[in-house]
C-alpha cells in the first residue's frame, strides 16, 4: 500500500490529506465571485487561453455568493454529513481585484458555518502586493490554498495557448507564496497541441524542484466557443486517446514527488460544448483505468521521482 493511503489508491489522494488533516470529510464548494482576468480585459492579453470559455459557469452571475454556496452545500452535506466545507474561488482570477472587494466576498464564506479554510484559483501575475499581504494575513488564521494555472513549462506553447505569462514569472510567485508558508496547488494540462509525451513529463520534473503541495492534472478538452475549437477546426492537431492519456499520468504519477497531494486526474468538460475527446465524459472509467495501470504496473507515485532520464 502506498503510504499516503488508506484505500487502493497507489498516489497521495486529496480525501487522505483532508482526513488527516481534519480529522473528517472535507468539501470543496466551488464559487463563482463574478471576477475577471488581466488575459481576459486586455491588461495582459484579451480573449483569455485558447481553451478558455470566457465567463462560463455553473451558476449565472445572477447567483449570489451565498446562494451558490448554499446550494452547493447542501448537495454535499446530503452526500457527506457532518463533512468540513472549503470554499473554493474557482472561476477567472481570484485575486485580481482590490482587497476591499476581495474581502467582502471571501471573508463573507469563511463567516458560514463548518467552513474551515479557503482555496483560490488565479494567476501567478495576478497578485498585486498589496493583495499579497492580505493572503499572508488570511493565511495566519484560517487554511488558505493557492491554486495557481501554469499548465506548461514550455514556452513556445505557451504562446500558442496565450497564456500571457512566463515559466519565471510562476516559479517566483510560488517561491514568494511558500516563502510565507502559504500552500500551492498547480495546474497542468496533458494534451496541449503539439507537445509530446517527453514535454508533458518534463513539466512533472520542473514541479518536483519546487516547492509545491499540490497539483490538478486535466486533459485538454475543446469546446464549441473557444479560439482552440476554432484552431482545431482550422488546422487538426493530435487529440490524445484514453489509452495514450492513462499511460502519460501514470508515468507523471511515477516521477511525481511522493509528498505532493493529487487534487485531480483528470477534467470535468461542459458535455453540451464539448467536441473532443468524448471519452473524458465517462471521468470514472478513465480513473479506474489509471488505478488498474498502477496496479498492472506494481508502482505507485514516486518511485521514480529521482530518475534523470530525459526521454521516457
Amino acid at each position: 500500500m502506498f503510504k499516503y493511503s488508506n484505500t487502493n489508491k497507489r498516489y497521495y489522494t486529496l480525501d487522505y490529506y483532508y482526513k488527516n488533516r481534519f480529522g473528517c470529510k472535507v468539501c470543496k464548494i466551488n464559487l463563482d465571485a463574478n471576477f475577471t482576468c488581466p488575459n481576459i480585459d486586455g491588461t495582459k492579453g484579451v480573449g483569455g487561453c485558447i481553451y478558455c470559455l470566457n465567463g462560463s459557469s455553473d451558476f449565472k452571475k445572477k447567483v449570489s455568493l451565498l446562494e451558490q454556496f448554499y446550494e452547493r452545500k447542501e448537495i454535499m452535506l446530503n452526500k457527506w454529513p457532518n463533512s468540513n466545507l472549503i470554499g473554493y474561488f474557482q472561476a477567472n482570477t481570484n485575486t485580481y481585484d482590490t482587497v476591499d472587494n476581495l474581502k467582502k466576498r471571501y471573508e463573507l464564506i469563511l463567516r458560514q458555518d463548518n467552513v474551515v479554510g479557503l482555496s483560490i484559483a488565479t494567476r501567478a501575475d495576478s497578485i498585486s502586493d498589496d493583495v499579497f499581504d492580505y493572503l499572508c494575513e488570511l493565511n495566519k488564521r484560517t487554511y488558505l490554498t493557492i491554486e495557481l494555472g501554469l499548465q506548461t513549462i514550455h514556452e513556445d506553447t505557451a504562446k500558442i495557448i496565450n497564456r500571457c505569462h512566463s515559466l519565471e514569472c510562476f516559479d517566483n510567485m510560488v517561491k514568494r507564496l511558500r516563502d510565507n508558508n502559504i500552500d500551492v496547488v498547480v495546474h497542468i494540462i496533458n494534451g496541449l497541441p503539439y507537445e509530446s509525451k517527453d514535454m508533458m513529463l518534463k513539466t512533472i520534473r520542473h514541479l518536483n524542484t519546487l516547492d509545491i503541495q499540490g497539483i490538478k492534472i486535466h486533459m485538454l478538452s475543446i469546446v464549441k466557443g473557444t479560439k482552440l475549437y476554432k484552431m482545431y477546426q482550422d488546422k487538426p492537431f493530435k487529440i490524445l486517446t484514453r489509452d495514450e492519456y492513462i499511460d502519460i499520468v501514470c508515468d507523471q504519477i511515477e516521477l511525481l514527488n511522493d509528498s505532493i497531494v493529487i487534487h485531480r486526474l483528470t477534467g470535468d468538460p461542459i458535455k453540451e460544448a464539448l467536441v473532443e475527446p468524448n471519452w473524458i465524459l465517462n471521468k470514472i472509467d478513465v480513473l479506474n483505468g489509471i488505478d488498474k495501470e498502477l496496479k498492472r504496473r506494481n508502482t505507485y507515485q514516486g518511485i521514480r521521482k529521482n530518475s534523470i532520464q530525459i526521454n521516457e
